[in-house]
């Protein structure tokens, strides 16, 4: 016999209020970025609730300041400087549907809560990954998709990124503070393109001056993995070994593979300027269940709404073509 919309409602309530947090892990089982960001939220992590876009205050430049003597005025100015980014609010969705004639071929009631959870895991597992793949899109601002990793990384020095072209944010001296850094050469995965890669991205000689986090294929992960082996030059990050990911720690950096990451690419991100900003009412939240229009049935959805962000955008770099 069919499930009634009140039973299903019951199902899911159970489900998602099993124990261990099972049905909340299985967002962030696929993708070690995403786990890293939005579920340990080792980064950014806002939740606005609502306006026309996300407001994200820049961390890049000095105020006023410098020495003086007794008799000299300080200044009081504050300077001319564009203060925020502003991105776009991406949205993604799950689908679950369950129509009549499966419960009805479903044996027993027993069945019949299976199929609704393994449909419930199904729209989990297809809006987490639609975020997951889209974290390292070249989609700009005005893209459905995620402001990615290649946005923030390369492109147009005249598009926005943020609402921010690089051309538009000069500093006194001619820099470029809100510059794309995107290595293209052609080159072998190694220690020297991780070290140079860091160093592209750097913004201070400080703890924090460096990308602390890097995301590569598995493929030229397992490169370096086989170097670092040999040498003993690597350690391990426990709550990355918790998560289950693939991941080695070199020179306060940890290394992880992605199975999202686009074939030839390395990123190095600095995540004290890099993260999520997801709706108070956004965060995989699921919509009751509905009687389908058409086909006899029920169906309900998972939101997810919010996007990548970024404070300060010269300190990622991407390395594309290795091999």
């Amino acid at each position: 016999m069919a499930l009634t919309l009140s039973e299903i409602e019951a199902v899911t309530n159970d489900y998602f209020a099993a124990a261990d947090g099972k049905a909340v892990d299985i967002y962030f089982g696929s993708s070690f970025l995403l786990d890293f960001l939005m579920n340990r939220r080792m980064g950014i992590f806002e939740r606005p609730g609502g306006g026309e876009k996300i407001r994200i205050p820049l961390n890049y430049s000095d105020a006023e300041g410098g020495f003086f003597t007794r008799s000299d005025p300080l200044s009081s100015d504050d300077r001319a400087s564009i203060s925020a980014a502003f991105f776009e609010w991406k949205h993604a969705y799950g689908n679950a549907t369950v129509y009549l004639t499966d419960e009805i071929e479903a044996a027993g009631d027993y069945a019949a809560v299976q199929f609704v959870t393994q449909k419930i895991e199904t729209a989990q597992k297809t809006c987490a990954n639609w975020l997951a793949s889209t974290l390292y899109s070249a989609g700009g601002d005005e893209a459905p998709t995620l402001t990615g990793l290649r946005s923030l990384t390369g492109g147009d020095p005249d598009a926005p990124y943020g609402g921010i072209a690089e051309n538009e944010l000069v500093a006194a001296d001619g820099a470029t503070p809100w510059r794309a850094v995107t290595d293209t050469a052609a080159a072998e995965m190694s220690l020297e393109v991780l070290q140079n890669l860091r160093s592209a991205a750097k913004i201070s000689d400080g703890r924090d001056g460096k990308p602390n986090v890097a995301v590569t294929t598995e493929a030229l992960y397992n490169k370096i993995s086989r170097i670092l082996q040999v040498q003993q030059r690597f350690v391990s990050d426990d709550d990355a070994a918790r998560a289950g990911f693939t991941h080695l720690v070199f020179e306060g950096m940890i290394l992880a593979a992605d199975d999202f990451c686009p074939a030839g690419y390395l990123f190095g991100l600095n995540t004290n300027h890099l993260g999520f900003a997801i709706h108070q009412d956004g965060f995989f939240a699921r919509r009751p269940w509905i009687e389908l229009d058409g086909p006899a049935g029920k169906t309900m959805k998972i939101l997810w709404h919010g996007n990548l962000v970024c404070s300060n955008r010269k300190a990622h770099a991407a390395h594309a073509n290795l091999s």
